[in-house]
């Protein structure tokens, strides 16, 4: 399977290792690769087959897409510990519930895209291993979880947890038909939430087995191989009391168990299996015919130890065995294989691939041995089968078919998000269920993102990323929160946002290029501008900040400045292309034109600006496409927004209707069928005519422009609704969002960056800061009954 072959869901889509069976669901190779993967499990060098296939599969996916993408957490058991390699980031300890809340914590914090979790009762602590759900209940990115057993007939507990990962997972992997079926009809798993990918196995060559027999002394005879960690379930002793009965034929026939006690079987009962299995094969006098090879074999030692192999056996006691790592690489290496009737083993060696026969009967062993060994070309047309079949499984395909299942869940998270964290359990989440009062007015981090330059751009949380500098767009969203301000806070804290007005107001004086008449936007934290001309956005920002300064602020030397600036800044915005622009600087021409209504200059420069948004909305909208371009992009509304106030003082009613129409079509494209929860069009894709909407990722502008255009929408026809969506959009920052998780910090007064389909970006930047004070100011100030509260008001402080 190649990147850019289909992912595959149900288990009834088709046999894996039949190559080109798979039908088209969703092409990967549209999809984007998580950068960053955790796998969840067993780890070399812990003696464990979950060890060893976690292992095999972390550094599967690193010779398929790079070193760096994936690392693991493993589970240590009690008393253990391991030299770990530096794949392995963390370690949970196995009966230390703690433990699994701080790898949550490690995880989240470390904003991961993606767990994979290995599965298997026996690893994880408490009752049936539900410790592990304290760390999957706490994840707010996409789970994928391999399920290593799956039981028909399970406990309570162990239905219990299964049933509690197979809801908490995006996507389940299981590596038989049969797992899948029982799933489906044992666990109500829905067939859409299953992906089969069988076991992973090496790419090893078809070979002669002789050639690695003399590594093991067993050159001119006949090699039967059994590998695995040994207990006494493995049923061992049926293949040794065969023994016997096969060297009467064949005395050339040599027995090699390779592999050590497992270390539960050996910390409760030592090595007792062991030395039964000698005992065993001393009395009946087999015991020159059996080698014990009592070690826990490397990857390449694997390689050479199934190699010498001629029939491979897997003598296993009972049938409820999902899956075996061990048949599944004597399989990938062209063995003919001998063994009892359990799950996995009857799937697998379906269609002749293998030789079943009874459990606990080494009468029916020994005749298989002898037939096979009797009959060479039935024996290598077996292994033929059984190598053709596996060419699918290998571990590069197996890498590639994971990967598609991670590029899918994290697609599905994106179209069926979940809540970060359970309601209950955020005490932040209050806010979304009462808008009777807005939230306190808190400006600290807005001090504390801003220096003596301006205000920063970007933060790390909630400190400030000075290696990011500074923008004109930041300053000047600043500089008209700073003014939206004005009067509003009590008279001990007015010098201290007037000093904030004018840094604000000098930074955009340092942008200003008079040769060039435009603005520059990136400054680097050093004070060297990285461009000579910034974008025309950042210049109609700038040019709107200006002329709220005019239009609102009550300090001469502010208004003084700011009017000088605006007057040199206006000239360009005429040769703008940016609809943006063009809206920004309507709205700051109109702030001005609140002031000095009589400029008839200014007035023209609006109205041109006006009637050219008009203009393209003419031109590009359809019958069911009612906006200014083929695409949505980013601060859609303002461009609504701009056409209603500019129609609304010119007395334009084309230019009102055309904004009000466009307004209630974003308004209904940003609630995707939800009509009580806002969700604006996501920046990762936008929104082009015909194509599907950009869910994520969401942002703070979007909602603050949304909520001037329904208040500028409330303000002309005073209908209600308009307030109402405003009060909706409004409550996105408090948690009514996808995600159900608040963007707003109450105690920073920040704001976070926006929902991934997973999860919050945790960093409070200064657009989105902005976004948030900018929104709550202008709510407080337009909606009557949302008025703070006399004790709110006291509040209100820088």
């Amino acid at each position: 399977m190649t990147s850019s072959e289909p992912i595959r869901s149900d288990a009834k889509a088709g046999q894996a290792g039949k190559e080109g069976s798979m039908p088209v669901l969703l092409k990967a190779s549209r999809l984007p690769l998580p950068t960053r993967i955790a796998l969840v499990g067993n780890y070399l060098p812990r003696e464990c087959g979950i060890a060893t296939f976690t292992t095999d599969l972390c550094n599967a996916l690193a010779a398929e897409y790079g070193e760096g993408r994936q690392f693991a957490i493993p589970v240590n058991d009690p008393d253990s510990s391991y030299d770990y390699p530096e794949q392995v980031r963390l370690e949970l300890t196995q009966e230390d519930i703690a433990s699994y809340g701080r790898a949550a914590d490690f995880l989240n914090f470390n904003s991961n895209d993606l767990v994979c979790l290995q599965h298997e009762y026996g690893i994880y602590g408490g009752a049936a291993g539900r410790y592990i759900l304290a760390l999957l209940r706490r994840l707010k990115m996409p789970l994928v979880t391999t399920l290593h057993t799956v039981l028909r007939e399970p406990d309570a507990n162990q239905r219990i947890v299964l049933e509690e990962i197979a809801r908490l997972s995006d996507r389940l992997i299981v590596m038989s038909e049969l797992a899948a079926e029982l799933l489906r009809e044992v666990y109500s798993v829905p067939s859409g939430k299953i992906d089969v990918i069988p076991h992973g196995v090496p790419d090893m060559p078809f070979m002669d087995p002789n050639y690695f027999k003399d590594r093991f002394g067993t050159e001119g005879k006949s090699v039967l191989l059994t590998f695995g960690l040994l207990s006494p379930n493995k049923g061992i002793e049926n293949v040794i009391r065969a023994l016997p009965a096969i060297l009467v034929r064949h005395p050339n026939v040599v027995y090699i168990v390779s592999g050590v006690t497992h270390p539960h079987i050996r910390r409760r009962e030592g090595e007792r299996y062991r030395e039964e299995l000698q005992a065993l094969a001393e009395q009946l006098g087999v015991s020159s015919n059996l080698i014990l090879n009592n070690r826990f074999v490397s990857a390449e030692e694997l390689v050479e130890h199934v190699g010498a192999a001629d029939i491979y056996i897997t003598p296993y006691r009972q049938e409820a065995q999902i899956v075996s790592g061990t048949l599944a690489i004597a399989l990938g290496a062209g063995k003919a294989i001998i063994s009892t009737p359990y799950w996995h083993a009857k799937e697998l060696l379906a269609e002749k691939r293998g030789v079943i026969v009874p459990f606990e009967s080494s009468e029916a062993i020994a005749e298989a041995v002898l037939a096979l060994l009797e009959n060479d070309a039935e024996r290598h047309a077996m292994r033929k089968r059984a190598y053709l079949h596996s060419r699918g499984t290998t571990w590069q395909k197996t890498a590639r078919a994971y990967m598609a299942t991670f590029q899918r869940a994290r697609f599905e998270r994106s179209l069926q998000p979940r809540a970060a964290q359970p309601a209950a359990a955020n005490p932040a989440l209050g806010l979304i269920d009462s808008m009777e009062h807005l939230p306190v007015l808190n400006t600290d981090h807005l001090r504390t993102m801003t220096d003596d330059t301006g205000i920063l751009q970007h933060a790390i949380f909630s400190v400030p990323n000075t290696r990011e500098g500074y923008t004109t767009d930041d300053n000047a969203r600043a500089l008209i929160v700073s003014t939206l301000l004005d009067g509003r806070v009590e008279m001990e804290h007015q010098a201290v946002q007037l000093n904030l007005s004018r840094r604000y107001l000098a930074f955009l004086w340092l942008a200003f290029h008079s040769d060039t008449g435009r603005f520059r936007n990136f400054l680097g934290y050093d004070r060297q501008w990285l461009e000579d001309c910034g974008s025309e956005d950042s210049h109609g920002r700038a040019l709107w900040a200006l002329g709220s300064v005019l239009g609102r602020s009550q300090n001469p030397g502010l208004r003084g400045a700011a009017g000088r600036l605006f007057e040199a800044a206006v000239p360009a915005v005429l040769t703008f292309k940016s609809p943006r622009a063009w809206a920004f600087s309507i709205l700051g021409l109109q702030e001005y034109l609140d002031w000095f209504p009589g400029d008839r200059a200014m007035q023209g420069v609006r109205n041109t600006l006006a009637n050219r948004l008009l203009d393209l909305y003419e031109r590009c909208h359809s019958g069911s496409w009612h906006w200014f371009e083929k695409s949505l992009s980013y601060s859609n509304a303002r461009l609504s927004q701009a056409l209603i106030l500019a129609g609304m003082r010119s007395q334009n009613e084309r230019m009102i209707a055309v904004g009000i129409e466009s307004l209630e079509w974003l308004v209904a494209a940003q609630h995707c069928g939800d009509k009580d929860i806002f969700v604006p069009i996501g920046s990762s894709g936008c929104y082009t005519e015909g194509a599907e909407k950009a869910r994520f990722d969401q942002q703070p502008v979007e909602a603050c422009a949304t909520i001037s255009a329904c208040l500028e929408a409330y303000r002309l026809t005073h209908e209600e609704r308009w307030n109402e969506e405003a009060r909706c959009v409004f409550s996105w920052f408090l948690g009514k969002n996808d995600l159900q998780a608040p963007l707003y910090d109450a105690t920073t007064g920040g704001c976070r960056d926006g929902l991934h389909p997973d999860r919050v970006n945790e960093n409070q930047g200064a657009e989105s800061t902005l976004s948030m004070l900018m929104a709550l100011l202008e709510m407080q100030g337009t909606n009557a009954t949302n008025v703070p509260s006399p004790q709110q008001e006291m509040s209100l402080s820088l």
